[in-house]
Formats: C-alpha cells, structure tokens, sequence
C-alpha cells in the first residue's frame, strides 16, 4: 500500500472506524486506540483491496477485533477505571434522549449489531460478515435489541 492510498482510506473511513469503536468501547479515551490500532494495521497491511467497500469491512472488522481484545484484556479485568464523563449531548426531544440511553444500556453485542444495522446501513448479511457471526445470530440479536427497546421505551413513554 503507498502513502497516498493510506491517506485515502483513512479519510474515508476513519469517521466511520471510531464510531464502531466508541460503540464497542463506550469510552472516546479506548475508542481512539482502537481506531489507532485498525489504522496501523492497514498500513501494514500487505494485500490489496478490491474496492473501497472491501476495504470499509476490513477496517470495521479490525476495530471490532481490537474492541474484542480490549475487553479480554488482563489489564482491563483487574482495574477500574476512572471514568472522563463526557457531556451528554443535547437532544431536541425527549422521546430522543430515551433513545439514546435505552441505545445506550444495551448489553454490546447488540449495541453494535444496531449500530451497524441501523446508523450505517448495512444488511444483517454484510453485518455477520463484518463481526464473524451467523446471519441468524445478527437477526436474533436485532429481535433481542428491538424487544428491550420496545419494553424498555413503552414504559418511559406511558
């Protein structure tokens, strides 16, 4: 890979990596070494692409393994972490703001599987393929994501 392609891709999609590591991580402060560590990788990386889209579903799929690594990681087992509370974002309503933070409180399996679905559009098929899973995992876990919303939101609303 040559240094303009490099940048190139990393223009691209380096949006769309750290939001798939902030939702994997839930912290901006990891979600940045995340998306350092994918975009360090794709420099290494040897073979080519066949197209930008390919290259897109490597990057994501880098990211989620790192996440992945993050999580199982010794260090992050035995430490607490002192936590930089971000401020919240302001929503125009607050059907929104429930939202987000039911969004928020889903477990990350299906935080992800709903961001990857719903915020960047792609199917449950390209979804199985981007976090290794089947295609009837990713739809399960949208029915359970789904159903916690429904529950979760039908009690804030009532």
């Amino acid at each position: 890979m040559n240094i303009n392609e490099y940048e190139r891709l990393t223009k691209l999609y380096i949006d769309s990596v750290y939001r798939v590591a902030l939702n994997g991580c839930k912290s901006p402060h990891d979600a940045e070494d995340v998306t350092q560590t994918t975009f360090l990788k794709l420099w290494q990386h040897k073979n080519g692409f066949e197209d930008d889209e390919h290259a897109k579903r490597w990057l994501i799929r880098v990211a989620v393994n790192e996440c992945n690594t993050l999580w199982r990681s010794p260090w992050r087992k035995n430490t607490l972490p002192l936590e930089d509370l971000p401020k919240e974002p302001i929503f125009s309503s607050p059907e929104k703001s429930e939202l987000y933070y039911a969004v928020k409180e889903l477990p990350t399996k299906y935080r992800v599987v709903i961001y990857l679905y719903y915020f960047e559009g792609y199917s449950t098929k390209e979804t199985a393929d981007i976090l290794g899973i089947s295609k009837t995992a990713v739809q399960t876990r949208l029915l359970r994501a789904r159903q916690y919303l429904k529950d979760r939101l039908k009690e804030a609303w009532q």
